[in-house]
């Protein structure tokens, strides 16, 4: 004999047997195809539903991106029993078959006449919907406590977030009052002799950079020029560039020679050095009566020279050493003299060792090259027509390495 599947209802278990029976020869079977939809949300609530066979999914926001699945019923369990005790009710959420499924159905009408036939019906709806009601009322407690949870861990985040972002904010003042320090070491304005114009460029690869360059006179007849590289990159290059500069200034105002001058900076950094960070630099002193330039160069790169006729020449040098590593240092030490229609062209190897997109470093024939077809360019535009060569160059790419540019032209006669 088949079991009646009302046998397993907790809502009914007070009812023998035999009035189980009675009832389900009234109950309306209902069939459902897959997907087929039992009742929707927001509709009124008349029925009150078994499951006999099949699964049904009770869900919200049915057939949306936001569909939330509720709650999974099977052989034994039943819904909408709510709607059986408030007329008027309207359904909370959605019930659909999720293959096929076959279902028990009583009306309102149908649960009223029970009760009047089984009193003992309404005590046990009411046993029933406390049992539902505390179990949601648990599930309720406890699902609050996750988002109370979840939202705490939120608010850490957000609290921690914060943190770092003025932190950040902080930081990025600092390197903009480094950068605005950095700029101000840099001459503001070069000179202007009768006879030879200057021009500079430079672009850290950072808000802040180890590159540095000056233009500045000495005597009347007389000008320094400097460049230089700091190893490394960053605020911690930056304060080495600037005590690396000031002493630089600091010994060509004694009127010593250029390889003086740096070995003198070489004395000084090596004593107060604590770290392994060197700079490479080329300091030189053009004589503006006789376009001679006496230079010393601790490592750095040798400079090339544009001739009248657009002949490019690196100037012949020897192996120098960087300041900052060992206190008694070689420099590659000479002199040039510059003819009527030349430019002289300093350089950082950031210049030389900036890629394309592939990866191939711009490198010295290109500059070479670039340097040839400005015969007729004065010293600021050599540097900006170099520089502008090398970012097209550079197409966006990662800029690895600070590039300083630094030239001098003497008109022609």
């Amino acid at each position: 004999m088949t079991e009646n599947p009302l046998s397993n209802v907790a809502l009914f278990s007070g009812l023998s047997q035999t009035d189980l029976d009675a009832i389900l020869l009234q109950l309306e079977v209902k069939k459902l195809s897959p997907q087929e939809i039992l009742f929707r949300e927001g509709e009124l609530g008349e029925h009150f539903y078994i499951v006999t066979s099949g699964i049904l999914e009770v869900l919200m926001g049915e057939g949306q991106a936001e569909e939330l699945l509720l709650n999974i019923l099977r052989e034994g369990e039943y819904l909408g029993e709510m709607s059986l005790i408030l007329p008027g009710g309207h359904r909370t959420a959605t019930a659909r078959a999720r293959g096929s499924a076959s279902l028990l159905s009583m009306s309102r009408a149908q649960f009223l006449d029970l009760t009047k036939k089984h009193p003992e019906l309404s005590s046990s709806m009411v046993r029933v919907l406390s049992q539902r009601l505390d179990a949601s009322n648990t599930q309720s407690f406890h699902d609050l406590n996750e988002k109370n949870r979840q939202l705490q861990t939120a608010y850490d985040e957000l609290k921690a977030a914060q943190a770092q972002l003025i932190e950040k904010e902080r930081l990025e003042r600092e390197l903009q009052v480094a950068a605005d320090i950095q700029l101000s070491i840099l001459p503001d304005e070069l000179p202007q002799p009768q006879g030879f114009d200057f021009g500079a460029r430079i672009l850290p690869a950072r808000q802040v950079g180890g590159d540095f360059y000056d233009i500045f006179m000495l005597a009347e007849n007389q000008v320094g020029v400097v460049i230089g590289d700091v190893a490394d990159k960053g605020i911690p290059s930056a304060i080495f560039m600037a005590r690396a500069h000031a002493l630089i200034m600091a010994e060509a105002d004694a009127s010593i020679s250029s390889g003086d001058v740096m070995r003198a900076v070489n004395g000084h950094i090596t004593r107060l050095q604590k770290s392994t960070q060197f700079v490479t630099v080329l300091y030189g002193v053009l004589d503006l009566t006789n376009r001679s330039f006496r230079y010393a160069r601790a490592g750095h790169e040798p400079p090339l020279v544009l001739y009248a006729d657009g002949t490019v020449d690196r100037l012949p040098h020897s192996s120098g050493m960087a300041l900052g590593l060992w206190e008694d240092i070689a420099l590659d030490e000479r002199v040039v003299t510059l003819p009527p229609g030349s430019t002289l062209l300093l350089f950082t190897d950031g210049m030389t060792d900036c890629r394309d997109p592939q990866g191939e470093a711009f490198g010295l024939e290109r500059i070479k090259d670039k340097l040839r077809g400005l015969i007729n360019s004065n010293a600021q535009q050599v540097c900006d027509c170099l520089f502008d060569a090398l970012m097209n160059y550079q197409e966006g790419s990662k800029q690895d390495d600070d590039v300083t540019l630094v030239s001098i032209h003497v008109e022609r006669a």
